[in-house]
């Protein structure tokens, strides 16, 4: 079995670091740090049915506009995100990696944004196989200008769009995201 020892460590790292902007985000670490001292494992897609997961909302340098993916099995319009490797050396790494996986962008072409931007916990449906909840630590990455991403394996589609026209459907834990992100990009 593959460790994912120094993840879990980086996990609690970067948990224990950081400062919540809300009650409720507060709640939700308090929540990932009890989650990843009660597991072994809890970054591995093996380790429990509730793991943690790596996302990166890539915004654009004037922070106007969001660059989505129609995920594939979810069927809605997300950030970039997914499990976490045993190779990846930290959590951000992998949320910058699914970033670059699933947009098609260079790594050269995102600057990710050090600190951890949101915490989200959401349960899956039936085409996640034996994964029952993902508990995301969500970053942001601003694209250099003019980038052009290339639809993945794992999506249906990739586009930009204006924060302020996303698309109908979308959540409202990633509408706040994109609200820290623009807000990020800007600062």
């Amino acid at each position: 079995m593959s460790t994912h020892a120094h993840l879990d460590a980086d996990i609690r790292e970067v948990l224990t670091a950081w400062s919540a902007p809300t009650p409720a985000q507060e709640r939700l670490r308090q929540e990932y740090l009890a989650h990843v001292d009660a597991h072994e494992q809890a970054s591995a897609k093996a380790g429990p049915p509730a793991h943690f997961t790596a996302s990166c909302l890539v915004v654009d340098e004037a922070g106007e506009r969001v660059l989505l993916t129609l995920h594939r099995k979810v069927g809605r319009w997300l950030q970039f995100g997914g499990h976490i490797e045993a190779s990846d050396a930290e959590v951000a790494g992998a949320a910058l990696r699914e970033a670059v996986e699933e947009s098609g962008l260079p790594a050269d072409a995102l600057t990710l944004r050090p600190a951890l931007a949101q915490l989200d916990r959401h349960a899956l449906g039936s085409g996640f196989s034996r994964c029952t909840e993902h508990l995301d630590l969500r970053w942001v990455a601003v694209a250099a200008a003019g980038s052009e991403p290339v639809v993945s394996a794992e999506s249906l589609d990739v586009a930009w769009w204006p924060v302020d026209d996303l698309p109908p459907d979308t959540e409202d834990s990633i509408r706040e995201l994109v609200a820290l992100a623009t807000a990020l990009a800007c600062g």
